[in-house]
């Protein structure tokens, strides 16, 4: 934000307040602190969350008399990117957005820095026209300096339009050495680094977009014309041994590339679209990705848990989550804590994502007949100790693993619900008998995935709404007073929680930077666990709901995945957005 005199400020807080876009009592509570303290009025009424950066922005473009632009979901050519390098983008904060009469348009946060306008103007070499924006949307338009898709672009123009669309019938444009292949291997690279989990290729009617899922979310990394899709799409299918000429069916593959000498496993799934072919490529690169339960976030209570439910020598242990929230990985690193010569451990998997020493894995191949039930047999006639299902899908996969746990095996395995306690009655609809159910479930684990905090970061006091939330969700679980912090934080796993019902709570936010888009790096799990003891038996058996089932276990000193999350805030692991983002279902 600008540094704006007092005077400027009071106009921007009236035509906010003129504009009915903020509340005057919060709003005159506010300024009348910062007037106390000598702090600006603006950067406190944000910090409260009282008004947003662009709210701000705007107002300020209308006093002075200059354009605005909402920067939100708008890309930038690649080219016309280049003409303000990084380096300077960051340091007088500025964005190119095109150009026009001979002019460059371009985006500012302080479009009265007479001296950041004529450095531009110098370094660019032609006139430019400044427009105002706020400081977080040019940091967000900054994201799109991470990648050089120069290679991409070069490949765009050498493929051609001609090249482009014969490709079907004419393998030899789309070799190896092959612009569009050269192309494909710049997206991945990049894809790679970011530590990108999947890569989105979608046709649009004039167009193709890329679009990476860094951290759980999807952003947008370029455009590419619509002429180079079927050269894209037809290399992509010569690598994962799919048929080229088939566009009527969905297609699924797989291939293996090396990045910076490590290899990664992509599965690729083609579906037909109304504007041609989209191609999804999950990334699947075991090095980035903690094995170490504990590392993933589960801590306290939860891990206790666990800890007891995989030390018996039968039973299940099964955990539940939307897709990608990372429950396959859970179900890894739960093996990686009893893998020992001692055992035999076997594993169906669909696909096999993360290839482990010491353990028998199986891939499903449903063409061939091996299907998740079919396999299951199978394995049990191979003398395993520990079994794990990639994902009960139907009754008899569901019928086959009970009487796995039933017969000595302690089993593994997951399932689509929304919560821990979902699990159950899940079982029961797929016909399981509830006595068998009783009788073999060790314990059920519930998760989602939020972004971590950078740890170049900043502390801001909680509002009274934020206060309030975070009290009604665990302040029965936070200390009462400052002697019982220690055991408290020692038994929930999380070390120095504050003391419940403080007027405020020290929250972090990260700083968003080129590396840390959002303020955010990496990813940690929020998790609840029931285990099933005589109680929870009972329930099962008398048919209880989710809800049921869930209040008693809470009773028992469960921890929701929502306050598990609200926990992980109070402790600077992620935010408040983030466990609202992912968890504002549950309770």
């Amino acid at each position: 934000m600008a540094l704006l005199t007092r005077e400027a400020e009071e106009k921007i807080t009236e035509l906010l307040l003129a504009e009915g876009l903020a509340d005057p009592n919060l709003v005159g509570t506010i300024k009348q602190d910062a007037e106390m303290n000598g702090r600006p009025i603006l950067a406190d009424l944000i910090a409260h969350k009282i008004i947003s950066d662009d709210m701000v922005a705007h107002a300020t473009a209308v006093i002075i008399g200059v354009p605005y632009v909402e920067l939100k979901n708008i890309t930038i050519d690649q080219d016309i990117l280049a003409k303000i390098p990084a380096e300077a983008s960051e340091r007088v904060l500025a964005v190119p957005l095109g150009e026009k009469d001979g002019m460059l348009n371009v985006a500012m946060v302080d479009v009265t820095n007479v001296q950041a306008t004529d450095y531009l103007s110098n370094l660019v070499n032609q006139p430019i026209r400044v427009w105002m924006s706020s400081e977080r949307g040019i940091r967000e338009m900054q994201e799109q300096y991470h990648g050089d898709f120069s290679g991409v672009k070069d490949a765009v123009r050498e493929t051609g339009e001609e090249a482009a669309e014969s490709a079907n019938s004419n393998v030899k444009t789309i070799v190896q050495d092959s612009p569009i292949s050269k192309a494909l291997t710049t997206i991945l690279s990049y894809a790679a680094k970011t530590k990108a989990s999947d890569i989105h290729i979608e046709p649009l009617e004039n167009s193709l977009i890329i679009r990476c899922r860094i951290d759980g979310v999807l952003r947008k990394i370029m455009d590419l014309p619509k002429t180079v899709a079927p050269a894209l799409v037809s290399r992509i299918k010569i690598l994962s041994n799919l048929k080229i000429d088939e566009h009527r069916i969905p297609q699924d593959g797989q291939f293996t590339v090396l990045v910076d000498d490590q290899e990664i496993d992509l599965r690729i799934a083609i579906s037909p679209v109304t504007w041609g072919e989209q191609v999804v490529i999950r990334l699947l690169d075991k090095t980035g990705v903690s094995m170490e339960i504990e590392k993933m976030g589960m801590s306290g209570r939860a891990l206790r848990d666990v800890l007891e439910g995989i030390k018996k020598p039968n039973g299940m242990i099964l955990t539940s989550g939307p897709t990608g929230s990372g429950k396959s990985t859970t179900l890894y690193a739960l093996i990686q804590k009893i893998k020992s010569e001692e055992i035999n451990i076997v594993t169906l998997e669909d696909p096999v994502e993360y290839k482990m020493e010491g353990i028998n894995q199986i891939q499903v191949n449903v063409d061939a007949g091996l299907t998740f039930a079919s396999g299951l047999r199978s394995i049990l006639r191979q003398d395993p100790d520990v079994v794990m299902v990639g994902e009960i899908r139907d009754s008899e996969t569901a019928s086959l693993a009970v009487q796995a746990a039933l017969t000595g095996h302690l089993v593994f395995s997951t399932l689509h619900t929304n919560s821990a306690a979902g699990i159950l009655p899940r079982l029961l609809d797929m016909g399981i008998e509830p006595f068998l159910l009783a009788s073999t479930l060790n314990v059920v684990i519930g998760q989602r995935l939020v972004r971590r905090i950078t740890e170049k970061r900043e502390m801001y006091k909680s509002s009274e709404i934020e206060t309030k939330g975070i009290n009604d969700l665990i302040g029965d679980l936070l200390p009462d007073d400052k002697e019982s912090v220690a055991s408290i934080s020692e038994d929930l796993g999380y070390p120095g929680l504050p003391v419940r019902n403080d007027d405020y709570y020290m929250l972090a936010r990260g700083i968003n930077s080129k590396e840390t888009p959002g303020g955010y790096s990496g990813r940690a799990g929020l998790y609840e666990t029931i285990v099933v003891d005589e109680d929870i038996q009972k329930l099962i058996i008398s048919h209880a709901t989710a809800n049921e089932i869930m209040r008693l276990a809470k009773t028992k000193g469960t921890v929701t995945m929502r306050q598990d999350g609200m926990l992980k805030v109070l402790s600077g692991i992620t935010s408040l957005e983030e466990v609202n983002r992912v968890a504002s279902d549950l309770s």
